[in-house]
């Protein structure tokens, strides 16, 4: 969560959830519990700082639709009065977020406006959404238009010219936005580290379509997982399920809630016959009616990708679910894990007990959302911003994508802004 003043204005940008601190206790149910709790277990933003910035909030702006940037939403937002304002399928994520919450009443106008739109910001501001691309549709990254020059928000994207849903990343209008003068650059820093630059979304969805087209013949059983916001990578699944002679199926609660949102709105277009089902009685009955039809005519999509302890991969490890697992069956992971303790440790144990059970592993079927070092040089470029801000790391993460800023000649301590959780930056009197 970030937030931005430009004179007696303020903007709030993401409002999200770590999901990390979450799940290191059994059985927590966040819509259940005081925004406090969440605050002290680190799950939430410590918004009490807002106390000490003058100002009033005019909007809160989530730039997608992913936890960790919307997850807070729910536990914060009725503390300002502004609309939240965000794409459509962004919009709709945060509707539903809020219509779970079972511990605050959340009566914040809800605003839907598309990429390339604008909005005013008081008098003398504006709001404008620029389209990017990441791991979710629908991304955009805000720019607030000040007096003294627009603060872009960067979080989070990668620099993809031939997605397999939505349009490109518009990088000739942050060129643009740069031409006109960048005050402020807020970015996420999270493969800073990586050298390149981060592939297309059709990189992967032709590493899948390889993967799944040499299995063609296989008769056997033939499970996927992927992350369950992934509408692309949900979308190519089930194309290339339909290609080589199985039905797909999508299984778990995240994967029926987002890839349902999504064709509601018209984001995608799934085959009538397409199965979404995420209550678990509806699940088991699935996979019970799979089990009797034959393993060889279906293509299971599941929820798991990280070994979520709760999520139907996880419990197809643990022999949970009616479906059985034989030994040379396939389990796709379309997924990388999030490189964080807890997932990591999930993930290794759902892989185990999944090949205990004989299956055979297919990794890493996958491409980051997130920039690598080429594409941080050609934001860097393309928007010649006088101040940059690192985001969404700890102090350690920083450091890749301070040496990349200071190879361009920024400077810690001048124009390059190095903070905290809590940190106040004042960048022009």
């Amino acid at each position: 969560m970030t937030a931005v003043r430009a004179g007696d204005n303020v903007v709030i940008f993401d409002m999200g959830l770590n999901l990390s601190k979450v799940l290191i206790h059994d059985n927590v149910e966040t819509e259940r519990m005081h925004s406090l709790d969440l605050i002290d277990m680190g799950a939430i933003p410590d918004d009490r700082v807002m106390s000490d910035i003058e100002g009033d909030v005019q909007a809160i702006v989530p730039t997608h639709g992913h936890l960790d940037h919307i997850g807070a939403i729910s536990k914060l937002s009725h503390r300002y009065d502004a609309p939240i304002v965000a794409t459509p399928f962004t919009i709709e994520l945060v509707k539903q977020e809020i219509d779970s919450e079972e511990k605050f009443g959340v009566e914040n106008d809800l605003v839907k406006m598309e990429s390339g739109g604008t909005m005013s910001i008081g008098e003398r501001c504006e709001l404008e959404f620029v389209n990017v691309t990441h791991s979710i549709i629908d991304a955009i990254n805000p720019v607030l238009h000040t007096p003294e020059g627009a603060v872009v928000y960067g979080l989070d994207k990668r620099m993809d010219h031939t997605p397999v849903v939505g349009d490109p990343i518009d990088m000739e209008r942050f060129r643009e936005i740069g031409r006109e003068g960048v005050l402020a650059y807020i970015e996420d820093c999270t493969n800073a580290g990586k050298k390149g630059r981060t592939p297309s979304e059709s990189v992967a969805r032709a590493h899948l379509k390889d993967v799944m087209y040499s299995m063609e013949d296989y008769d056997g059983g033939i499970v996927a997982t992927t992350f369950s916001s992934h509408i692309a990578r949900v979308s190519s699944l089930v194309e290339f399920a339909k290609d080589i002679g199985r039905q797909p199926v999508l299984l778990g609660r995240s994967m029926e809630k987002y890839s349902g949102t999504a064709e509601r709105l018209g984001f995608v277009d799934f085959p009538d016959d397409l199965g979404m089902y995420g209550h678990r009685k509806s699940v088991d009955r699935t996979f019970k009616r799979i089990m009797e039809e034959g393993k060889e005519n279906y293509l299971p999509v599941v929820t798991g990708h990280q070994g979520e302890p709760r999520a139907m991969l996880t419990r197809m490890g643990r022999g949970e679910t009616p479906y059985e697992l034989d030994k040379g069956d396939k389990v796709i992971f379309s997924a990388r894990v999030i490189p964080e303790p807890t997932n990591e440790g999930q993930r290794y144990q759902s892989e185990k007990l999944l090949s205990m059970q004989g299956a055979r592993i297919y990794d890493d079927i996958h491409v980051s959302g997130h920039l690598r070092q080429e594409g941080h040089y050609e934001m860097l470029d393309a928007l010649q911003p006088k101040n940059v801000v690192p985001a969404h790391q700890d102090m350690s993460g920083y450091s890749d994508y301070v040496t990349l800023c200071e190879n361009e000649g920024y400077q810690v301590g001048r124009d390059l802004h190095v903070s905290r959780s809590g940190d106040i930056i004042q960048i022009t009197e």
